[in-house]
């Protein structure tokens, strides 16, 4: 999938293309006045250099975005750097190599891992969802054509060159790289550019320093710029209260139902089952079957129990070895779709986790479909859910929920569990910023709700002192 990075070719320096720009400029392409859809172009003279390729999520009028050319022609991009394997940061590479980018894109080997995975299942829901559109006849588009196929996936990963933690690799003759660990899931990074002797910092997604699994991010390098993220940054992370999941379970199970996990595949579901195998050891819940219908979650658990099996600094050494404990539940792999579609209508009370985690798309839809007519049964919802989602939906209190074309009547207990958000929220952020060896010239506050990208960039500006700006989409902006 990936070459090692001792054979890595540098990336190219001269497309034949006339000279860029004489300073560096950085350019908001994605995740500007929204939490999704990151990406970031670094331009100085000829190199050009993307951060994250994401692809957007929420309403049709955001994801049709993801069908839009970029405005920087692919085939003249050096490299990427991939900040981590969410699909709203690494979702469109595909397209971008189905669209010409032939360069390396760098990253940690673990997000390489992680995203092989991601990418993988993105292609197959994506040719899914088109043949169910073109057979079932709801789509607007005839044919109904996937963003992007299985093969354009494996062309992608061929691509990948992950580089080590804290080391400094030079991209282009102006440009250098250096990866630091986020906190945020396992290979996630802050990425560090010096681009013709200015630095700029990415945050990427930063992790909340009480993760369960992960050691916390260290503070940012000194910079020039600084490009920070605010999915929570309006707000403040509330006190756990492992109660309420608890309550779900034994109320769900009492009436004879089930309790419906939406969960992200890549670190969420890890999260979950660790609690769930808590409660269960505690008391606190009976014990019931655990299914894990995603093959994605296997997978991506797959690759965070090597990381423990190999000594991983990302992993906290006094939490690490609960991923063993896992064991102890009464886990069942749900790995076909014959298998996952007899959980529509389970023998016995039991709690399925599911991706994804906002309910956007994968084998959780089909569950909802028929999960959520039933007063019976009960939803926990396990962290931050986009405007347009379903997640978002039933969060705010939905009374039907659209799937493939039909309207599913909500019957079902809503229970929203806060305590999984692995991003940092208000506080985290503010404090992350301050601890920069040197205070950054400019912050710019992206991926986040405007609320939120606003609140977080005052706070930065009245407790900090430092010029913070929320940037709109497609701004330009000089860094040196």
């Amino acid at each position: 999938m990936s070459a090692p990075v001792a054979d890595r070719a540098p990336a190219r320096a001269d497309h034949g293309a006339p000279a860029g720009p004489a300073s560096p400029i950085l350019t908001f392409l994605g995740a500007a006045g929204t939490v999704t859809g990151s990406c970031f172009l670094l331009e100085h003279d000829r190199s050009r250099v993307l951060v994250d390729a994401g692809l957007y999520q929420g309403p049709s009028e955001m994801r049709r975005r993801n069908w839009e050319p970029l405005p920087v022609d692919p085939a003249s991009v050096d490299a990427v750097l991939l900040t981590h394997a969410h699909l709203d940061h690494c979702g469109q590479l595909p397209r971008l190599v189905k669209d010409g980018f032939s360069g390396p894109i760098h990253c940690s080997k673990e997000t390489a891992a992680l995203a092989a995975i991601v990418l993988r299942d993105s292609a197959h829901l994506l040719e899914e969802e088109a043949r169910y559109a073109n057979e079932a006849g709801w789509s607007r588009h005839r044919p109904a054509l996937p963003l992007y196929t299985a093969d354009d996936v494996e062309r992608t990963l061929r691509r990948f060159a992950p580089l080590p933690y804290d080391e400094h690799v030079a991209l282009t003759g102006s440009v250098g790289v250096r990866l630091h660990p986020a906190g945020h899931i396992l290979g996630s990074a802050t990425i560090e550019v010096d681009i013709a002797g200015d630095v700029v910092v990415f945050s990427g997604d930063l992790g909340r320093a009480g993760h369960p699994l992960l050691e916390p991010p260290p503070p940012p390098a000194a910079a020039t710029a600084l490009v920070l993220e605010s999915t929570y940054g309006d707000r403040v992370h509330p006190e756990a209260e492992p109660g309420v999941l608890a309550g779900a379970v034994r109320r769900t199970v009492a009436r004879g139902g089930t309790v419906l996990i939406p969960a992200f595949a890549v670190d969420r579901t890890e999260l979950v089952l660790l609690e769930l195998e808590r409660l269960e050891r505690a008391g606190a819940i009976p014990r019931v079957p655990v299914h894990v219908d995603s093959p994605m979650a296997l997978e991506a658990l797959g690759v965070y129990l090597r990381a423990l099996h190999e000594g991983s600094s990302q992993l906290r050494a006094d939490r690490a070895e609960a991923l063993e404990r896992l064991r102890a539940l009464d886990l069942h792999a749900v790995r076909d779709a014959a298998e996952s579609r007899r959980l529509n209508d389970p023998e016995q009370p039991c709690i399925i986790v599911s991706a994804s985690g906002m309910a956007t798309g994968g084998r959780v839809v089909h569950h909802l479909a028929h999960q959520l007519p039933d007063p019976r049964n009960c939803v926990v919802l396990t962290g931050y859910q986009a405007p347009g989602t379903r997640g978002r939906q039933l969060q705010d209190g939905a009374r039907h929920l659209k799937i493939h074309g039909h309207y599913v009547p909500v019957r079902a207990e809503v229970v929203d569990v806060p305590d999984f958000s692995v991003h940092a929220d208000a506080d985290d952020l503010v404090a992350w910023v301050a601890s920069a060896a040197a205070p950054p010239t400019t912050v710019y506050v992206v991926h986040g709700e405007p609320a939120s990208s606003a609140a977080l960039a005052e706070r930065i500006e009245d407790e900090l002192g430092i010029c913070a700006v929320v940037p709109m989409l497609g701004e330009r902006v000089r860094v040196d």
